[in-house]
């Protein structure tokens, strides 16, 4: 797999700091780590990434919605961390989820599940 642009969305300073340097060590770029729905949209329209990856309860919005106003503007491949993912299937109809904790392993995975996924 080929490094890609990443955009984090976690508002816990510490997982998303940890989720970055996983994601380096990967191989990939994290184009910005952020914290709120609207720090998430805004960032999309900047970065451009390849992939996001999105806490799906934020303090301060939700990751669901702010990917529903993200792809509005066009499709890009993403997945939810959560630590309830069961909260996220029965919301969101084949969506992709890790459940937190998650190792390097279901990170590489879900990139790669994402990566294939078609828009909805």
């Amino acid at each position: 797999m080929s490094a890609l642009r990443i955009l984090v969305i976690e508002d816990e300073p510490l997982l998303g700091e940890l989720l970055a340097e996983m994601l380096e060590t990967m191989g990939h770029e994290v184009c910005g780590v952020e914290s709120t729905e609207a720090e998430a949209v805004a960032a999309a329209a900047r970065c451009k990434p390849d992939l996001m990856i999105i806490d799906a309860c934020l303090r301060d919005g939700s990751g669901v919605s702010a990917m529903d106003k993200i792809c509005d503007a066009g499709f890009i491949p993403h997945f939810f961390v959560s630590g309830d993912i069961s909260r996220i299937a029965a919301s969101r109809r084949g969506a992709i989820a890790v459940q937190k904790p998650f190792r390097e392993s279901d990170l590489a995975t879900a990139i790669q599940l994402a990566l294939e996924a078609v828009s909805p």
